[in-house]
């Protein structure tokens, strides 16, 4: 089974910075793109940031210009830097992996999450 392990959440001022990562382990399928998704209390889960194996990157609009997404291979990872950071940004955020078995099915799987607090 595809592990993914998130780490680096925690509390920030308003403006602040932080930096997520995500390692992926035990996979045994071709990857299509990882990525984070955020979800704040009693609110639907939504993409924040994905990367593709060939390093294209999409942004949701509220976070261009101050969170950036960077795929590292040694061990196979990714990492998301904040900056900037607002009230709004308060969320658990999960790291996501997408990709294809080899029946090529689509499949996705999920970290567990780590929460980001951002407040003065």
């Amino acid at each position: 089974q595809v592990q993914l392990v998130e780490s680096g959440g925690g509390l920030v001022h308003p403006g602040g910075s932080l930096r997520l990562s995500c390692a992926a382990s035990g996979t045994n399928i071709s990857i299509n793109a990882m990525g984070w998704y955020r979800q704040a209390p009693g609110q639907q889960r939504e993409l924040v940031a994905v990367i593709t194996t060939t390093g294209s990157r999409n942004y949701a609009d509220s976070v261009k210009g101050r969170f950036t997404i960077s795929r590292d291979n040694s061990p196979y990872a990714v990492s998301l830097r904040m900056s900037s950071l607002k009230p709004e940004d308060t969320a658990v955020y999960y790291c996501n992996l997408n990709g294809q078995d080899q029946y090529y099915h689509d499949m996705d799987y999920w970290g567990k999450g780590t929460l980001v607090t951002v407040s003065s």
